[in-house]
């Protein structure tokens, strides 16, 4: 059995980050783990999506279309660019906070969050949608942490939310630590 996750947001949000915490806590749990992410836009405010994939003989890091069983977006367009990935019974968790995309000019209209979350209710047998300005109330740099929080209390990672916390005292930096374990529980209340 392989475990497909597909992570999407903007440069700068943390998805590579993201993925480094699934990848290290699917491994303390024993699996096997293969991952690779596009990071070339992710200094012009571009498109960032990371592949992880969890399990037994895994041979490629790139999800086949139609075979990831969570998209976690940072992002509400991210998680509508991303979902030809997702699988028929798949689920997404996203935050509902818009990030403009780095192109975007003046004619082309407005960018809503709620179009694209309606997109998603209509097309995705099983969305969580998060409020992107509780998660990112106190620092907008933890909403991945956040976000990786609602996504291990809601069951959508094949392991417990527990295992995070001790992955997150060995990658994250000692200054760092205490605000992304406020982050983490933050995501883990909103999706109690």
């Amino acid at each position: 059995m392989i475990f497909n996750l597909m992570i999407a947001g903007v440069g700068g949000q943390g998805t590579v980050l993201a993925s480094k915490l699934i990848s290290a806590a699917a491994l303390k749990k024993g699996y096997d783990v293969r991952t690779t992410e596009t990071i070339g836009m992710a200094q012009r405010g571009g498109s960032v999506f990371g592949h992880v994939r969890i399990g037994e003989n895994i041979f490629s890091p790139l999800i086949p279309l139609g075979k990831a069983n969570v998209i976690i977006a940072f992002e509400p367009a991210e998680a509508v660019r991303q979902l030809p990935y997702l699988c028929k019974d798949g689920a997404v968790l996203t935050s509902n906070k818009i990030i403009p995309p780095a192109g975007a000019n003046r004619s082309a209209g407005n960018y809503e969050s709620q179009a694209m979350i309606e997109f998603l209710g209509k097309n995705v047998s099983r969305l969580i949608v998060l409020d992107g300005e509780r998660l990112t109330e106190k620092n907008a740099k933890t909403l991945n942490v956040s976000l990786l929080g609602a996504a291990a209390q809601s069951g959508l990672l094949p392991f417990d939310t527990e295992i995070f916390l001790s992955v997150f005292t060995e990658i994250l930096p000692s200054k760092f630590l205490t605000m992304n374990i406020e982050a983490y529980e933050l995501g883990r209340e909103l999706c109690k």
